[in-house]
């Protein structure tokens, strides 16, 4: 079945184009690059002597949460050809599954969302996804970047940012993913005089001075110390 997975995914690949800002299981891309970009953004703020206002989006359980009528429609509007299409679909078609506890097991029962977990294939299938719910609220919001379904959206207004977060909660909430209210965080570079935090649909969200971005440290001074240290 890996092997299958693989053949697909290198057909999908030649088919569907990720938009540049996706860092995510993309060829020639890493997290090396996604952290490089994040940081280098950071400093010019910082040698410029200017905030930069940054919100860790947090997906809750990304992959679960697909809704697979919208996996098919984003394959589509994303070019793949109907025969992909289906192929995709077989996959999904006789998914079932047990749930093992303390009494023991459950009956198989039928999995109607979310991706595959351990699939050679989901991690694009995540990608295309992620890539046409949020097609339209990228335009919105050009300083963004996405690793899968980790999500950096950065501005120079508290205010600016506070409303391309809600733009990209409503974009994907709508279609069936979930945003989480406390693993999300806000983070501001070189601020002045405390101006203050975000919210989301009227929560405060959690301001923090660091934040752990892809195993990497990075710092409201925009220093590096942490990482150093290391």
């Amino acid at each position: 079945m890996k092997l299958w997975e693989r053949v697909v995914e290198a057909r999908l690949r030649k088919l569907v184009e990720i938009c540049e800002k996706q860092y995510g299981f993309m060829p020639r891309k890493s997290t090396t690059d996604a952290i490089f970009a994040l940081r280098t953004l950071m400093e010019k703020y910082r040698d410029g002597q200017r905030e930069l206002h940054c919100v860790f989006v947090d997906l809750e359980k990304a992959y679960d949460r697909v809704p697979r009528e919208e996996l098919w429609y984003c394959m589509r509007k994303s070019g793949v050809a109907e025969k992909y299409v289906r192929v995709v679909q077989d996959m999904y078609e006789r998914s079932r599954t047990v749930v093992r506890c303390a009494v023991g097991q459950t009956e198989e029962f039928k999995v109607e969302v979310g991706l595959h977990q351990g699939s050679a294939l989901s991690p694009f299938l995540f990608a295309i996804a992620m890539d046409q719910l949020s097609e339209e609220v990228r335009q919105e919001s050009p300083w963004t970047m996405m690793f899968a379904d980790d999500i950096v959206i950065c501005s120079e207004s508290r205010e600016q940012v506070e409303e391309n977060m809600e733009r990209w909660r409503f974009a994907l909430e709508r279609r069936g993913m979930k945003v989480s209210r406390s693993k999300t965080e806000y983070m501001c570079v070189n601020e002045r005089e405390g101006s203050g935090t975000v919210r989301l649909q009227g929560e405060e969200v959690k301001k923090v001075q660091e934040f752990k971005y892809l195993g990497s440290t990075v710092q409201s001074n925009g220093e590096c110390a942490k990482e150093v240290k290391k």
